[in-house]
């Protein structure tokens, strides 16, 4: 499948404004800082796209792109893991539109759990997928910042991340925006999902 069009839709901010946006969803989820508009820029052949930011945390919306006229949504979800500096009541305003949306949204055919190639995958790394897992949401993780190892030290990464997740390798994709790596791979998979 190839992205040949991208445009930004909309914004939602709290669990109550999620709606059938019409078409199928896949969505990107990541901790903060783990490169997701980069990522989302380099899929989407967009450079300006999604905003990157140097600050963690910056997106705590669902963001809704549309793929190639409505083929699909791209959803941009909140990063995870920069929290600290939420309040309680942002915290929980935070959960409830990740957790609900993940759970809720009839049209989501897959997750793209992003994490970095150099990182062990964290704990909330390992909760995410668990919870992506225990509600039946097929995922697969993309190792973002490939560029920063050599094709050996990456491909040892990917062994090691797929056995602390508990995942086989093939559930695993690993990709570089600087390199324009892997988006090949990435674009497959959602093609696989999108039509089962």
């Amino acid at each position: 499948m190839d992205i040949k069009t991208a445009k930004f839709v909309t914004s939602i901010a709290s669990a109550d404004n999620i709606k059938d946006m019409g078409s199928a969803e896949v969505a990107v989820a990541g901790r903060s800082n783990v490169g997701k508009s980069s990522f989302i820029n380099y899929l989407t052949g967009r450079k300006g796209l999604a905003k990157t930011s140097s600050t963690p945390g910056k997106t705590r919306l669902l963001n809704y792109f549309s793929i190639n006229d409505g083929q699909f949504m791209l959803v941009d979800l909140p990063g995870y893991g920069f929290a600290v500096k939420l309040s309680e009541e942002e915290k929980r305003r935070w959960d409830a539109l990740m957790g609900t949306y993940l759970t809720s949204s009839p049209r989501l055919k897959l997750v793209l759990v992003l994490m970095d190639i150099r990182r062990e995958p964290s704990a909330l790394d390992k909760q995410m997928i668990n919870y992506l897992s225990a509600n039946i949401v097929p995922f697969v993780v993309v190792l973002t910042k490939a560029d920063k190892l050599s094709r050996a030290a990456a491909g040892r990464q990917k062994s090691a991340i797929a056995s602390a997740l508990k995942l086989g390798v093939d559930n695993i994709l690993i990709t570089s925006s600087l390199n324009k790596q892997g988006k090949d791979e990435v674009c497959l998979a959602i093609e696989k999902y999108l039509s089962e």
